[in-house]
């Protein structure tokens, strides 16, 4: 059983929530869930594409697709982008000093946002295809 509408139904889910978090001011929070958000779209894709998709790199997920899938270096970017923030915005150990919200703020939180609705938009277009 395929369950790619999963993935991606809660992905959706996923970015509502991130909007919650900004709005309430968990900014590290906000961009974690932007990043889980591009995760799970990215592999509710592979998913449909039959590919397995294993591991949280959003980018390696839409890597393993540039054979069947036109994937524009734009969304790699944004893909990039939410990767480098998987495990800083959850540690304190993720900087020499201080906890994941002494470094986030609103304007990257929705940056983070920004690209995580990329990414779902790319990916939910070409499920939807």
């Amino acid at each position: 059983m395929n369950r790619y509408k999963d993935w991606l139904e809660q992905a959706e889910r996923d970015i509502e929530k991130a909007k919650l978090d900004i709005r309430h001011g968990y900014y590290d929070w906000a961009y974690f869930t932007s990043q889980q958000s591009a995760e799970k779209a990215a592999k509710a894709l592979c998913m449909k594409l039959g590919f397995d998709a294993w591991g949280h790199s959003i980018t390696n997920k839409l890597k393993l697709l540039k054979d069947t899938v036109d994937v524009p270096d734009e969304i790699i970017e944004q893909a990039q982008l939410l990767d480098t923030f998987y495990i800083p915005t959850r540690y304190p150990n993720g900087f020499s000093i201080g906890k994941p919200s002494d470094y986030y703020n609103e304007k990257i939180a929705s940056e983070a946002l920004h690209a995580c609705e990329k990414v779902f938009g790319f990916c939910k277009t070409n499920i939807n295809r």
